[in-house]
């Protein structure tokens, strides 16, 4: 025999009752601070901007190929290296990872949560102890052994009264936001590192080979002043100032060779490349790399600066302090939760069966906090706190973006205008040391002034050599002050380049390769 008990199940009168009440305190919401301030961006650049550098001739998106504009493909592939091999890059992917679990852990609470629950229980008492027996006057009477099997759900829900659920989970999105614009901005921190660092190798190059130059021209002086001495045509002093020329020239190419060796082994460290792989490379390279045109600078600065990846997340803390401020206000206010069960409970002895469909609504709770010892206020009022400070932090990563792309632009046009007067004083310098050699020869002039003529060539070399890696660095430093190609989120598609880049880091992507997706950022490959 197994008969089957069911209980039925109405929905309570007062339950339903005093749900338009529930609704209506769901309806209300916590003041939170304002979620975005207004920045302190001027209305114009005081810098030049260069004419190849305004918006007409391409878009930002364009910066996501801007190192392999200049013909340079060699360092594209340093940078895609150091990008994969940089530690602040795979960090920033780490904390990505945290931040979309921590959005997923605040949507998740909003939401009503389901526990599921097996049990099973054997016993030889119908109390659920241990004994087996009963005693009635002077008789035992044996008790049969019971199994009681009970499978539950258990649902549960806290109702976000106040807001500060919704708070929590925009707080969330925010910090997400702001993690996924970190990652670009860390790629573009290591993609500006690993080409200043490049050209500085190749401008190390090209002062070692201006070094080379003068010191053969040094030593083959010496050599001909020392013949003409042991001839007697020359002075002793001559000779001993010649062999000193060469000695001085010859300490410098050597000083020189090692600070090129050094910057090389910074290359290694930067890509983890090999360094034999990478030496020979770099030989085979021309030590003077063509730029490509200048990045792309927005006459309006307000729309520059939006394309910053740093002054964006920057931007975003505020929107996820506001939140918190505001989930910090909402745990001074009651919280009310609704749970229940659903389940069937079985109870099998001796050849009997019968099961049980239970449920029930309850409890609705509802916790008022009374005293806390000031705890809840001091949250909130270290949330504003926190909420401030975001405030203050971003108007001034504003002011910095300002500032970086003001003396960026300026150190450009400084290098552009030096140029031309540069060449021009290395021509005027290289025939004065050539008429003043071809005067030495015939006798015509003195050692004095031909070590004077040299030395003003040499000095007119280096400092072009000089002005062409502070040009170089002046275009990185511009690539990176308008965000190095990052798009906004939000930013219609269809004004970017066709060409885009990694996504931010998803879960499942290794932290030091560019993952496939994200979620609704797309931003090109710096």
């Amino acid at each position: 025999m197994r008969p089957t008990l069911r209980v039925p199940s109405p929905v309570p009168a007062r339950l339903l009752a005093a749900l338009p009440l529930v609704l209506a305190l769901a309806a209300c919401g916590v003041t939170r601070p304002p979620a975005a301030v207004q920045p302190p961006v001027p209305a114009r650049w005081t810098s030049p901007v260069p004419a190849d550098a305004l918006p007409h001739h391409g878009s930002a998106a364009d910066l996501a190929q801007w190192w392999r504009a200049g013909g340079d493909p060699l360092l594209a592939e340093l940078i895609e290296a150091a990008q994969a091999a940089s530690p602040n890059v795979a960090s920033a992917a780490a904390r990505v990872t945290e931040a979309r679990g921590a959005r997923t852990q605040a949507g998740a609470a909003l939401a009503p949560r389901l526990d599921g629950n097996l049990s099973a229980t054997r016993s030889a008492s119908p109390l659920g102890g241990t004994g087996t027996t009963t005693t009635t006057g002077t008789a035992s009477t044996s008790v049969p052994p019971a199994t009681v099997l009970q499978a539950t759900l258990q649902p549960s829900w806290e109702i976000d009264l106040f807001g500060g659920l919704r708070a929590s989970r925009d707080a969330a999105d925010a910090r997400l936001a702001a993690g996924e614009a970190r990652w670009h901005d860390a790629r573009i921190a290591v993609a500006a590192e690993t080409a200043n660092a490049y050209f500085a190798e190749r401008a190390c190059a090209r002062q070692l080979t201006v070094a080379e130059a003068d010191t053969r021209s040094r030593a083959e002086t010496a050599r001909l002043t020392g013949l003409s001495a042991d001839a007697g045509f020359t002075a002793p002093a001559d000779a001993a100032l010649a062999r000193a020329s060469a000695a001085d020239a010859s300490a410098r190419l050597t000083q020189q060779g090692a600070q090129c060796r050094i910057l090389r082994h910074g290359l290694v460290a930067l890509t983890g490349l090999p360094a034999e792989d990478l030496a020979r490379r770099l030989d085979a390279q021309s030590t003077t790399p063509a730029l490509p045109a200048p990045p792309v600078v927005d006459a309006v600065p307000a729309q520059a600066l939006a394309q910053r990846p740093d002054v964006f997340a920057a931007e975003r803390a505020v929107a996820a302090a506001s939140g918190e401020a505001g989930a910090a206000q909402a745990q001074r206010y009651p919280r009310l939760t609704l749970s229940g069960s659903v389940g069937r409970l079985q109870l099998r002895t001796q050849g009997f069966r019968a099961s049980l469909d239970t449920w029930s609504v309850g409890p609705v709770a509802l916790a008022v906090p009374l005293f806390d010892g000031g705890v809840s206020a001091a949250n909130a009022e270290s949330a504003r706190a926190r909420y401030d400070e975001a405030v203050v932090q971003y108007r001034a990563s504003v002011r910095q973006a300002v500032r970086e792309v003001e003396e960026a632009l300026t150190n450009l046009d400084s290098t552009r205008q030096r140029a031309a007067d540069a060449d021009t004083a290395v021509r005027g310098y290289q025939a004065n040391f050539d008429a003043a050699q071809s005067r030495y020869q015939t006798g015509l002039a003195s050692l004095f002034e031909l070590e004077d003529a040299r030395r003003t060539l040499f000095a007119a070399q280096t400092a072009r050599v000089s002005l062409q890696r502070e040009s170089s660095e002046a275009w990185v430093a511009l690539y990176r002050a308008v965000g190095g190609g990052w798009q906004r989120p939000g930013v219609d598609a269809a004004s970017a380049s066709a060409s885009t880049g990694p996504a931010a880091p998803t879960a499942t992507a290794s932290a030091t390769t560019a993952p496939a997706a994200s979620v609704g950022r797309t931003a090109p490959r710096p």
